[in-house]
């Protein structure tokens, strides 16, 4: 199967107030994508930016940056985030680049997981990712983030919001769409052109809660408990 991962910054780099940046969390990480590799499957990992990138943006927010500005702290982000995993993985990966255009796939080795990162502003790691599984002609996109599917609402500010397991591209663009606001550093469930890109090449996507690693090779095989977007 050719996967490609979204992995969300929260998950590397912490989600409290603090950036909480451990060694042994990419490593956590990195050990399922292997696994996976091992297996057989074809693997391209894009890394969000995380709280750095939050912080940085708020830093530059406060010194009246353009949007174009925090964009590019939030893309640099990716790529520490990015150049760490690829460190964690080690031999496994492709260690040459940090992945950011569909066209660099032409020259990918197809014996080496692919790492990476955000490539111009406004556009998020979300549709960086939807980008390169079409190119690859990925059979599933997975987003591991930090909430465990899609709601009806947001179940952090409406505790009694309904979880969906499985849905079409069209009610997850109306749902981000009545609940989220999409700036830089904060993108929602998923980015909406990263939905359309996605519905565009007919690959689904499964939207899981991270903070276990395990939880992404559930998503692969079938048993996790997240939502599908087909």
């Amino acid at each position: 199967m050719k996967i490609a991962l979204s992995l969300g910054g929260s998950l590397l780099t912490g989600k409290g107030d603090e950036v909480s940046i451990d060694y042994q969390t990419y490593l956590r990480y990195a050990e399922v994508v292997k696994q996976l590799h091992r297996e057989g499957h074809r693997l391209i990992v894009v890394c969000g930016g995380g709280k750095p990138a939050r912080y940085f943006i708020d830093v530059a927010k406060k010194l009246d940056a353009s949007r174009e500005i925090q964009d590019m702290l939030g893309v640099k982000c990716t790529h520490i985030n990015a150049l760490l995993f690829l460190a964690a993985l080690g031999e496994y990966a492709d260690q040459s680049r940090i992945y950011q255009r569909a066209s660099e796939l032409k020259y990918a080795p197809i014996d080496k997981i692919l790492v990476g990162g955000g490539y111009r502003p406004g556009s998020s790691t979300d549709y960086r990712t939807a980008i390169l599984a079409g190119k690859m002609k990925a059979d599933l996109i997975i987003n591991a983030t930090d909430v465990d599917g899609v709601y009806t609402r947001n179940p952090k500010k409406y505790p009694k919001a309904e979880k969906i397991d499985e849905l079409s591209y069209l009610k997850l663009e109306e749902i981000i769409k009545e609940n989220t606001r999409q700036s830089p550093g904060e993108y929602g469930l998923f980015d909406q052109k990263g939905i359309k890109k996605a519905k565009k090449d007919e690959i689904p996507i499964i939207i899981i809660d991270g903070s276990d690693p395990d939880e992404i090779k559930r998503a692969v095989d079938g048993t996790h408990s997240g939502s599908i977007i087909r």
